[in-house]
């Protein structure tokens, strides 16, 4: 088997509440991003986007990483992980430094962000992100990349994204166990975003829904980054617990019901298409009309959607999302969602698909891997800077902080 240069090599690993999906790509030169590899396998010990079963969790991840590896031809040693839950928090933030010699430096820049995470944090929780919004340099406004400008002022817009201590070392831990290196964590939403949404579309106004398993990720983008980001924990799970319970029929035929045969509204449905419904125990299957099973399917839907229009409200950027909603995750794929949701909100809404992919891109180009691909051209476009965390030794990262510190005021 030949073995592809690790240097060239990307790795993305999806680990949701459904699935654990491991993408591998290799960078070509002119910057694309080919797939070479796909893992997936159904996930087990992970409930809501949090770890509960370290064991079973580690086996998920393990046979993923093998089926990407044979496919691949290569061999695992860092992955870029994506993390999500209703334990992530984030909050807007503003800095505001004195620019040294009159001319704004990445010193500088480090500074302002540095004066913007100056925010209390409770003690359980982690900084993930640090995402810079835009810049002003004394009066001017709205500026993207404010090096190298004249001013004596540097003031920064900043969205700060946390997540539990305990629940990124879980999902650290069964990486690690399976031998391999957590290069980075990254919000999910985040990165799914970097796989469905155009810069037209940031920049307009865009809020992007990942419905999963266990968790509908929110991201709302205005003037080109990030405002607001949030987590429901309601998603495809519940709709299958619905489905179970109203037909009477195990959770695992419900999950297979509701692929096949799903559709979240009933108007869409011929009055007599039936599908055949297995029952609990020995009793005989029986036979029910599809009509009925939207039925139950469309509620939780509304629910969902009605809980993130109240996100939106709360968030106060809801009249300023022009762009409409973009629904991706493996759960926006059922029929009559998209249609559903403009019902709702009132606005466009559209499926997001990964796109600026090569290679298997026909087996990728599929909302349930959009966090995957997003992971991976994250990755590739953000290199750590404007104080984004790192996952090296804690020791060397406050050193070089308390270093840029002295040389920033000394």
């Amino acid at each position: 088997m030949s073995k592809k240069p690790e240097k060239n090599l990307n790795v993305a690993l999806d680990v949701g509440t459904s699935k654990v999906a491991c993408i591998v790509a290799e960078m070509g030169s002119d910057g694309d991003l080919e797939i070479v590899g796909l893992g997936s396998h159904p996930s087990k010990g992970m409930k809501k986007g949090i770890v509960v079963n370290i064991d079973a969790m580690t086996q998920s991840i393990r046979r993923a990483v093998e089926e990407a590896e044979l496919m691949a031809g290569c061999r695992i040693q860092a992955v870029h992980v994506g993390i999500s839950g209703s334990h992530v928090k984030s909050i807007n933030s503003h800095g505001i430094v004195a620019v040294r010699n009159k001319e704004v430096t990445e010193s500088d820049v480090e500074r302002v962000i540095d004066a913007a995470c100056a925010v209390a944090i409770p003690a359980d929780q982690k900084i993930l992100h640090v995402l810079p919004q835009e810049f002003a340099v004394d009066d001017h406004e709205g500026i993207q990349e404010p090096i190298g400008m004249s001013g004596v002022r540097l003031e920064a817009k900043v969205h700060i994204v946390t997540g539990a201590v305990t629940s990124a070392q879980n999902i650290k831990k069964c990486v690690n166990r399976c031998g391999l290196e957590v290069s980075k964590l990254t919000l999910e939403q985040l990165a799914s975003s970097y796989a469905t949404l155009t810069d037209d579309e940031r920049d307009l106004g865009i809020c992007l829904v990942d419905i999963g398993g266990g968790t509908s990720d929110i991201a709302v983008f205005v003037n080109g980054a990030i405002r607001h980001t949030a987590v429901i924990p309601i998603a495809g799970d519940q709709v299958t617990n619905d489905i179970a319970v109203a037909l009477r029929t195990p959770t695992q035929h419900a999950e297979e019901i509701k692929t096949k045969y799903g559709c979240a509204l009933p108007e869409l449905i011929e009055e007599d298409d039936a599908i055949e419904v297995p029952s609990v125990g020995e009793r005989p299957a029986r036979r029910l009309s599809r009509h009925t099973l939207a039925e139950v399917i469309k509620p939780r839907y509304e629910e969902l959607f009605l809980l993130i229009q109240k996100e939106l409200i709360r968030s106060g950027f809801e009249d300023l999302i022009a762009g409409g909603i973009v629904l991706t995750g493996g759960s926006s794929k059922m029929e009559g969602v998209i249609e559903l949701a403009e019902e709702v909100f009132h606005m466009p809404v559209r499926q997001g698909i990964p796109q600026n992919i090569t290679g298997l891109s026909d087996v990728v180009r599929n909302p349930v891997h959009a966090t995957g691909v997003g992971l991976l051209i994250f990755s590739q476009r953000n290199q750590p800077r404007f104080g984004e965390s790192s996952e090296g030794n804690p020791f060397m990262q406050t050193w070089e902080r308390m270093k840029a510190w002295f040389q920033g005021n000394f």
